[in-house]
């Protein structure tokens, strides 16, 4: 527990709503924000923080209290200002606004009861592959398709079926993915917008602390700051015969009235011929 507690501690060196603003600032550039430069060097990469503060109709001392972490309970018209001066998108908006609302944090606690057989019932109907996520990215429930697309989940240790062990540390699946980087980004960033109300969830940080450690590709993502909220992208993997599947992600949440479960379902890309394909790799199996 004391490598976890160090993991939180590092994290939380300062708030996350500091530490996110600060790198959507240093990623906005002055002639983006209509502000011109002047001559000579600028120090600083992206905007300064007079420059946001300024935009944003706040005074210096303010702005810079709330990437220190010294300020923490601004209100939404102020958050709303600095997503306009800092240009970000409607996700980050979300998420910007999430780390300033300690009422959002998800306590929720898993249900030991929680009934397993009818969630691998429901996934085993769709013919698209799919699989059901807890809080822990445990993946509880999956199909026939899930397993010939991307790995053998039955084979795999209880403890390496989820998630973030999937993309990150999992060599078979990151070479069945053709746009692996693309979609470690996507997770990564999915990961991020979820940490807050997932940080007193034990197993989900012990994983993060993990990555952390084990996983050079996990560090660079998670460094980009990015978010997703409501998300659709577009994945390939390549299987063993070479044939390439397209698809679309798509997610359901509460399932069963239980608000900390996801189902991702992938749907052939319209026009492509996935769909004939994982039929007959469904009869061929």
């Amino acid at each position: 527990m004391r490598k976890v507690e160090l993991f939180i501690k590092t994290y939380h060196s300062s708030s996350a709503l500091g530490e996110f603003i600060r790198s959507r600032r240093e990623r906005l550039q002055p002639e983006e924000a209509g502000i011109q430069r002047v001559p000579g060097r600028r120090r600083t990469p992206g905007l300064r923080r007079e420059e946001v503060a300024y935009l944003a109709n706040m005074s210096v001392t303010y702005y810079t209290w709330l990437e220190q972490g010294k300020e923490l309970n601004p209100s939404q018209d102020i958050l709303v200002n600095i997503a306009r001066a800092l240009q970000l998108s409607n996700s980050e908006q979300e998420y910007l606004l999430s780390l300033a609302d300690t009422s959002s944090i998800n306590d929720h606690v898993a249900d030991a009861r929680r009934d397993i057989l009818l969630l691998q019932m429901l996934a085993r109907q769709l013919q698209y592959p799919c699989f059901i996520i807890d809080e822990s990215t445990d993946i509880l429930a999956w199909n026939r398709s899930a397993e010939l697309v991307f790995a053998d989940f039955e084979s795999m240790p209880v403890q390496d079926r989820h998630i973030l062990n999937l993309v990150f540390l999992n060599k078979d699946f990151r070479n069945r993915l053709v746009n692996w980087d693309e979609f470690a980004r996507y997770t990564a960033a999915w990961a991020r917008t979820n940490f807050e109300r997932s940080k007193n969830n034990s197993k989900y940080i012990e994983r993060f602390e993990q990555l952390n450690r084990d996983s050079e590709d996990f560090r660079r993502c998670w460094d980009l700051f990015e978010v997703k909220q409501k998300h659709v992208m577009d994945v390939t993997f390549r299987l063993p015969d070479e044939q390439l599947l397209e698809f679309e992600i798509h997610s359901a949440s509460r399932i069963d009235q239980d608000p900390s479960l996801i189902w991702s379902i992938f749907v052939p890309v319209a026009g492509s011929d996935t769909d004939v394909r994982l039929t007959e790799l469904l009869e061929g199996s």
